[in-house]
């Protein structure tokens, strides 16, 4: 920031701590924030989605989140303030993990012990619309859906699972621990926005300044990112996750990185917004497709 520059205070809450939002953490730690002039906040948060409300009654400025939130506030009130900006998570960070027996396929899950993800429903969603793009009805599995992923781990090493959903770490825990394999990787369906910042547009007028040095900042966090090797990235973010072992963190965000989970620049994909729509629409989860222009701040798009 230059010498003189006035300092702008947002307080940006997080949607929940995981490691696939990594590259926020990183923004923050490694000060690319405050070179842009920027004096970030970084709110915890209780729960997944929680930040909604206190973006619409003022109590913070900024979150990021899953535009899902966005199109189903949309879905509920055409009136809706929220829209979305830049781009961070272009793909979905989600696997499938268990013991196949053989070759996996989609398939083979109508006849396994399976179980989704409860916490938030953005992975079951996309999962089922795979699951409907393969000629496979999703309402036919006998499928768990009210265990957390930690409760679900523990059923899986104890047999009592064969597949489960989930994010990193826990891919490669079970596959350090020989627990499970890696059956499916849902990055690999290609552009699927899964997160983004999320703000009304009352904020965005009154913070417009702010908010664009956010967006340059995270264009250069972009840049960054896959500039410099993984282990630069793992000690940037090792405080954010004390409880993730250092060897299990690092080759998390490895994986993340070599399956170009993260976007390289800010400006959202109309791909993968409209491959998240279909998902949600597809699930029952929104009763109307969304639309790009209305959902998506375009404004803050810069390119690092």
């Amino acid at each position: 920031m230059a010498d003189g520059a006035r300092s702008m205070p947002i307080r940006l809450k997080e949607n929940f701590r995981a490691v696939f939002y990594a590259p926020y953490y990183a923004t923050h730690a490694l000060g690319f924030f405050a070179r842009e002039g920027v004096e970030v906040e970084l709110v915890s948060s209780n729960a997944p989605g929680d930040a909604i409300a206190g973006l619409i009654d003022g109590s913070i400025d900024l979150t990021w989140g899953g535009p899902m939130r966005v199109m189903k506030a949309h879905d509920q009130d055409p009136r809706s303030m929220l829209v979305s900006f830049c781009e961070v998570v272009s793909r979905d960070p989600f696997f499938l993990i268990g013991r196949s027996g053989g070759a996996f396929d989609l398939k083979d899950l109508a006849r396994m012990r399976f179980a989704s993800v409860s916490e938030v429903p953005t992975p079951w969603l996309c999962l089922q619309h795979d699951l409907r793009q393969h000629g496979i009805d999703p309402e036919r599995f006998n499928r768990i859906s009210d265990r957390t992923m930690g409760q679900n781990y523990a059923a899986l090493r104890a047999g009592e699972l064969d597949v489960m959903q989930a994010f990193e770490p826990f891919p490669s825990l079970a596959t350090k621990e020989r627990a499970a394999d890696i059956l499916y990787v849902a990055s690999a369906r290609g552009l699927t926005v899964y997160t983004a910042f999320i703000a009304t547009r009352e904020a965005i007028a009154r913070h417009r300044d702010a908010f664009a040095a956010i967006a340059r900042a995270t264009a250069k966090m972009q840049q960054w990112l896959y500039s410099h090797p993984p282990e630069e990235l793992v000690a940037a973010v090792t405080s954010f996750f004390p409880d993730v072992a250092p060897d299990i963190l690092a080759s998390s965000l490895r994986r993340y990185r070599d399956a170009g989970l993260w976007a390289r620049q800010p400006a959202m994909s109309r791909e993968g917004f409209d491959r998240l729509g279909q998902s949600l629409h597809s699930g029952g989860f929104i009763a109307r497709l969304p639309s790009y222009d209305d959902y998506v701040d375009q404004s803050f798009d810069t390119k690092p």
